[in-house]
């Protein structure tokens, strides 16, 4: 059974109409793992047997007649830094290599109660720290469109089982563009929501006023529905926002009347390199796009882009020392004992336990909140990331959606930045600044390069404003063809 053009919703209907039983999609779900995962390395841990039981169990609630929920024995891949109760939780690190945790996090359970089945963890850039699934502390993982690519980061393993037809739906998290910037490189959809849409809870924290969690999936309709699924306050997370969930399914088919779309030409002009040519050409095909559909463009400016690099690597890794103090060889993951007292056993744990992407981002963290250095370093980046909010405040008032590249480039080669983290950091460049605003984002397909490799376009939003954010992107996805992107391998 081929699940790569097959999308959520069309699943549920085909089990509907006992067209297939949910044993059977969940067995190839495997069978394509087998084949396919040994060259990709999307994941770090199966749940065979679980999602195996599960599948039998919901067969038998089908065949007694009861009622299919939204997302009914739909196979889900979840990214390793959300805890699931029994399934190791490693975060893609050494440090949590043999954890299990005792519960599970809040939107995942949303997902299961929707009758979704979890059939892996995800590999990711340890703690979430890297663009491109490199900093594993495990394993590479590769772009399904191109094996000598990668699949961009830190979710790579999320977006890369979604684009091979491993997975029908995936949860990753978004810190600077950990969704969105895979979503793009492997050629699917990606949606970071708005801060506080989505609970936090189970979320292993890398820089807590930044991370959400969001999806991956073939189309917008199925982000929508599953956005719908996950989001909504909860009383374990106190950044959740109690703001009501919009019908999203319902909005999106909507007609784009007077819609008026923003162009920031900040992010087409030369800054930090500017963006590759095939990107170029394919955001300005979009735009056209929509002018056909009706909507009006307008340039606006956002003149603190220059600044969100340096001002995310700044509050990022400075919440990042914080949270990571937590691994210290005493309460839990890995501890490395020895003579020399409680501080050898700390510098011991952490040099084992941690890669060199996360000693770094550590450091840089640890320096910035320093004595002497916090006014300088840390306290003016919140400032710029107060004028980067107002410049999008300002935006909104004339425009109702931005548009913009996802990435400056398609998937770069494995290997090519790794050696270059300042190179590294600059691919995130587009997406950090929704993060740093709060805003929600989405990464749509709209075309690819000459080397055939997935480009994507971001579509950014008000707060709570995710129902036009679909919205603006079924439309155009639905208008281009771009939705469904199979990958043949």
């Amino acid at each position: 059974m081929n699940l790569k053009n097959l999308t959520a919703d069309k699943l549920v209907l085909l089990y509907a109409n006992r067209d297939l039983s949910v044993s059977e999609v969940i067995s190839s779900v495997f069978d394509e793992i087998d084949r396919s995962d040994g060259k990709i390395h999307a994941f770090i841990t199966l749940c065979r047997d679980r999602a195996l039981e599960e599948a039998r169990r919901t067969d038998s609630r089908i065949a007694a007649g009861e009622p299919l929920h939204a997302l009914t024995g739909v196979p889900v891949a979840i990214k390793d830094n959300m805890a699931v109760r029994d399934v190791t939780t490693t975060c893609g690190s050494k440090m949590l290599e043999n954890y299990i945790p005792p519960y599970t996090a809040t939107a995942v359970e949303r997902l299961r109660s929707a009758g979704a089945i979890i059939v892996g963890k995800t590999n990711m850039d340890e703690f979430a720290m890297g663009s491109s699934t490199e900093n594993s502390g495990f394993f590479v993982t590769r772009n399904p469109h191109n094996l000598e690519r990668v699949p961009g980061g830190s979710s790579g393993g999320s977006a890369a089982s979604v684009a091979a037809g491993m997975s029908l739906v995936a949860l990753g998290s978004d810190t600077g563009g950990s969704i969105r910037q895979p979503a793009s490189f492997c050629g699917v959809v990606g949606l970071k929501p708005t801060y506080g849409r989505v609970s936090r809870y189970g979320l292993v924290a890398y820089a807590s006023s930044l991370d959400q969690i969001g999806p991956f999936t073939k189309s917008v309709r199925e982000c929508a529905q599953v956005l719908e699924t996950i989001s909504g306050f909860d009383h374990y997370d106190s950044t959740s926002a109690d703001t009501p969930v919009d019908s999203y399914l319902k909005c999106l088919d909507q007609p784009l009347n007077d819609v008026r779309i923003g162009i920031p030409r900040e992010y087409f002009a030369s800054i930090n390199g500017g963006v590759d040519p095939d990107v170029k050409a394919n955001l300005e095909s979009a735009i056209k796009r929509y002018e056909g559909m009706g909507c009006k463009i307008e340039e606006i400016g956002l003149p603190h882009t220059e600044h969100a690099v340096a001002t995310y690597y700044l509050i990022a890794t400075a919440e990042a020392s914080s949270n990571l103090a937590r691994y210290d060889g005493v309460r839990y993951g890995l501890r490395e004992g020895g003579a020399g007292g409680l501080n050898e056993m700390y510098r011991r744990t952490r040099m084992a336990g941690f890669g060199k992407e996360v000693k770094r981002r550590i450091l840089l963290g640890t320096y910035a909140l320093s004595a002497g250095y916090y006014d300088a370093f840390y306290l003016k980046a919140l400032k710029v990331r107060t004028l980067i909010l107002q410049d999008f405040q300002k935006a909104f008032e004339k425009v109702n959606v931005i548009l913009t590249p996802t990435t400056p480039t398609a998937a770069f080669k494995i290997g090519e930045k790794i050696a270059d983290p300042l190179s590294m950091y600059l691919s995130d460049i587009f997406t950090i600044t929704c993060n740093l605003a709060g805003l929600p984002g989405i990464s749509v397909p709209c075309g690819k390069d000459s080397a055939n490799l997935p480009i994507g376009m971001q579509l950014i939003a008000n707060h709570f404003q995710e129902a036009l954010l679909l919205q603006v992107a079924h439309q155009f996805e639905k208008a281009g063809g771009f939705g469904n992107v199979s990958v043949g391998m």
